[in-house]
């Protein structure tokens, strides 16, 4: 059965980013909303590892850029070079033109090299000298970043923040997990073991069986008041955008896809709702501490209106 095929990846992703299968099913349900992923960490937590074992989970091809302040857009989307012998330019393609591309400590190159990816992520293209180069299928950006806090960021814009369908956390591992890592097990070891637990034909099916799954319109008005909480409450500076309401939806499927149902339920949005909404929520500071607004909305908007 395909749904099998989402828990072989998971365990397949388990087998190097131990403890995290909360966050993979949550990475899992952005992919198959054909969304593009955002993790927000400190350094060393495994964002690399987690992005690298769901590419060779999935049989994806995979590249990694590191972002760095000198980073330049043709060094992420490549570039039209001449050829004097068949007078023609031809394409010498960047590191975009794969399957999962990491985007590693996006938010330490300039808001010029960051905005590069904007065409790719929303049209899955690249434009360059006026022609058009369509990326592979599937094509899905893993972004990390650092907190705004430490030195060399830069915040990104809006209009980036919206084309990330998720933002995640890994946080600190659990005591019993580090102390495996203490005692010298290395879950990068497993890497190269990983083998791909489904076929791009059957990952294709079930991103399409998403619109099989029925959302009753109880769920449906659910969801826009909670959309429309963050619009007209006065708690955010600026409410969830059209694109991120249809994300939330495509999510809350996925979520239910992914545990075995063929129907939406309020506790798939809830759960989905956070990563979906907290990068584009900003919210005011109260007594010093950046207020959760996502946690917000979710604790002042009944299911039941």
């Amino acid at each position: 059965m395909l749904s099998q095929a989402i828990d072989q990846i998971i365990a397949a992703v388990g087998l190097v980013l131990w403890g995290k299968d909360q966050q993979v099913k949550l990475a899992l349900a952005c992919m198959l909303a054909r969304g593009h992923l955002l993790i927000e960490d400190l350094p060393g937590m495994g964002k690399t590892t987690f992005a690298h074992a769901l590419a060779a989970a999935m049989g994806l091809s995979y590249k990694r850029v590191q972002f760095t302040s000198d980073l330049l857009p043709a060094d992420i989307l490549g570039m039209q070079i001449f050829d004097p012998e068949t007078r023609r330019f031809s394409l010498h393609p960047g590191p975009v033109f794969t399957q999962l591309l990491l985007a590693d400590e996006i938010n330490r190159s300039s808001p010029k090299t960051q905005s590069a990816l904007l065409e790719a992520m929303e049209e899955q293209q690249v434009s360059m000298d006026g022609k058009t180069f369509p990326l592979p299928e599937p094509f899905f950006v893993i972004a990390t970043q650092n907190p705004l806090h430490q030195a060399g960021t830069y915040p990104l814009p809006e209009s980036q923040l919206d084309r990330f369908l998720m933002q995640l956390t890994l946080g600190y591992p659990e005591s019993r997990i580090e102390r495996r890592l203490l005692e010298g097990a290395n879950p990068r070891d497993r890497l190269a073991g990983i083998l791909p637990a489904v076929v791009l034909d059957d990952w294709f099916l079930l991103q399409q069986s998403l619109a099989s799954i029925h959302v009753s319109d109880s769920v449906m008005d659910y969801v826009q008041r909670l959309v429309d909480f963050t619009r007209h409450s006065g708690l955010c500076q600026c409410g969830l955008s059209p694109r991120a309401a249809v994300g939330l939806m495509q999510c809350g499927r996925a979520w239910a896809l992914i545990h075995k149902r063929q129907h939406v339920l309020p506790e798939d949005i809830q759960a989905v709702f956070a990563p979906v909404a907290r990068h584009r929520l900003r919210a005011p500071m109260r007594g010093g501490v950046q207020t959760d607004a996502a946690r917000v909305v979710l604790d002042q908007v009944d299911v039941l209106g």
